[in-house]
């Protein structure tokens, strides 16, 4: 089994980051809380802001939902005016962004993904295209690493496997490195089951071993 990673891979934002995302996808509110106002002294507020829009994708409306309120309750009051959509066609915009951001997030795993949605629901192929990845994880604001880097939190925090095999990686192909993926299971260490920790750690193994194969 992999050790455990030095937490300092991790700087005081990232880490604020993770922990509100896996606080707001599996903790209650207190926690919620108290991740927020202690990301409030390190991150800025533009970046807890994509923190917590980002979670409705992984963690439902209503924990958004909450997350926003308790956000509202300690940092700064929220902007006057919608921030993004983008210029001319909205859908059209989201989509192209989409289909560019879950290319590098998925990879050479792209088109297989794409099928593999479709033949759920075409419906929800592009949902995932045009509110997922274009929408939401494709917007200004937050760096995709980062953000990948706190879909692993979230996941993590709700038993999500399959999703959190995915943005292993996903978090990997947007430049992170498997030491600061170690780092983040270690930052949200006390919010998620022992148990579960140790298995996400083992998954983190397997899906390095299996890209050290491919490249091997």
């Amino acid at each position: 089994m992999q050790p455990q990673a030095d937490k300092t891979l991790l700087d005081e934002e990232t880490r604020a980051i993770v922990r509100i995302s896996a606080a707001i996808a599996g903790g209650g509110e207190a926690s919620v809380r108290r991740e927020l106002e202690v990301g409030a002294r390190v991150a800025p507020a533009r970046v807890i802001d994509e923190v917590v829009l980002q979670s409705y994708l992984f963690a439902g409306f209503p924990r958004a939902l909450n997350a926003a309120r308790a956000w509202r309750a300690v940092g700064p009051a929220a902007p006057a005016r919608v921030t993004e959509p983008p210029a001319g066609d909205g859908v059209g915009s989201w989509r192209s962004r989409g289909e560019d951001t879950c290319r590098i997030v998925y990879g050479d795993s792209y088109d297989k993904l794409r099928d593999n949605v479709r033949a759920l629901h075409p419906d929800l192929d592009e949902w995932m295209i045009v509110d997922g990845y274009g929408k939401v994880l494709g917007r200004p604001g937050l760096d995709l690493k980062r953000r990948e880097l706190a879909v692993v939190a979230a996941c993590a925090a709700t038993g999500q496997q399959r999703q959190l095999h995915s943005h292993l990686h996903g978090a990997l192909n947007a430049g992170a490195t498997e030491p600061e993926i170690s780092a983040t299971l270690d930052a949200i260490s006390d919010l998620v089951p022992p148990a579960d920790v140790a298995g996400y750690r083992q998954l983190l193994e397997k899906v390095h071993a299996k890209r050290a194969r491919a490249t091997g």
